[in-house]
C-alpha cells in the first residue's frame, strides 16, 4: 500500500465518514498544491491506501495471478479502493472473482460511486462482493473452491489495521485457507515488511512455503515489499 507525501501542502476535503465496531472509515479528497487530486482512505486515523499511487496493490495481484497455471476462481481478502480487484479482473483468465470485505460501509460507497470507478469494477459479471470477516468467509466456503486466494487486509502482520487480524496470519486461519483451495491452489499474503513468522506458520500449514520480495518505486523512492506465498501440492 501506499504512503502519503507527508511535506506536500494539501487540502482535505472529507467525502464520507462511517463508524463501525471496529472504529472510524473516513474517505476524503487530497487536494495538492501541486499534482492531481486523489481519493484517500483512512481507517482510525491511519493511511490505508489512495487512487495516486496504487502499484503495490496492482503489484500484489499481477505476481500472485503468475503463480497460478489456472486462477479461475479468486479469492480477494480486502476490497480497499478496488485496485487489486481491478488487477484480477484484468486477467482473461479468471473466471470468477469473490471480493471480502468486512466494512460494510466501504461496500456502499464501491457500490453507489462515492468513490467514482466503483460502479464500472463492479459491473463485471465476474464479481461477487462479500460484506464478511475474511477469516469467516474462507472457513464457510465449499472445500477445495478457489485456485487463488490473495490476503491484503493489512500492510502485513506487523502492521494491522485491527488487532483482531492478528489471527489470519497464524497457522490455524491458514489452514482454514488450505482447504478452501484447490489441489494446486496458491495463498498469497501481502506484507510491507519481512515476516519470517508468517512464513514459518504459512510451511506449518501446507508443507512449505515462499517469500518472494518485490521492488516498487514510490514518490521517487524505492521501497521493498513482500509476497508470501504457499501452495496446495498437486497429486502426483
Amino acid at each position: 500500500m501506499s504512503t502519503p507525501n507527508e511535506h506536500d501542502h494539501v487540502e482535505h476535503v472529507e467525502v464520507a465518514r462511517a463508524e463501525s465496531e471496529r472504529g472510524e472509515l473516513v474517505l476524503r479528497e487530497r487536494h495538492p498544491e501541486q499534482g492531481p487530486t486523489s481519493l484517500e482512505l483512512r481507517v482510525n486515523g491511519v493511511f490505508v491506501m489512495d487512487t495516486l499511487e496504487t502499484s503495490t496493490e496492482r503489484a500484489l495481484a499481477t505476481a500472485a495471478l503468475a503463480l497460478v497455471e489456472h486462477p479461475r476462481a479468486v479469492v480477494v481478502g480486502g476490497l480497499g479502493l478496488g485496485f487489486t480487484m481491478h488487477e484480477v479482473l484484468a486477467d482473461s483468465r479468471v473466471e470468477r472473482c469473490a471480493v471480502v470485505e468486512i466494512e460494510e460501509a466501504l461496500v456502499g460507497w464501491m457500490r453507489d460511486g462515492t468513490i467514482p470507478h466503483g460502479p464500472a469494477l463492479l459491473a463485471d459479471e465476474r464479481v461477487q462482493l462479500v460484506v464478511a470477516d475474511v477469516a469467516v468467509a474462507l472457513a464457510e466456503a465449499r472445500p477445495a473452491t478457489y485456485d487463488l486466494v490473495l490476503l491484503d487486509v493489512d500492510n502485513g502482520p506487523g502492521y494491522l489495521v485491527h488487532d483482531a487480524n492478528a489471527a489470519i496470519y497464524r497457522e490455524p486461519f491458514l489452514r482454514t485457507a488450505r482447504a478452501a483451495l484447490r489441489p494446486g491452489g496458491v495463498l498469497v499474503v501481502w506484507s510491507a515488511a519481512e515476516a519470517p513468522d508468517l512464513e514459518a506458520a504459512m510451511a506449518a500449514a501446507f508443507g512449505s512455503a515462499r517469500a518472494h520480495p518485490h521492488e516498487v518505486r514510490l514518490q521517487e523512492r524505492e521501497e521493498h515489499y513482500w509476497l508470501y506465498a504457499a501452495r496446495v501440492p498437486a497429486p502426483a
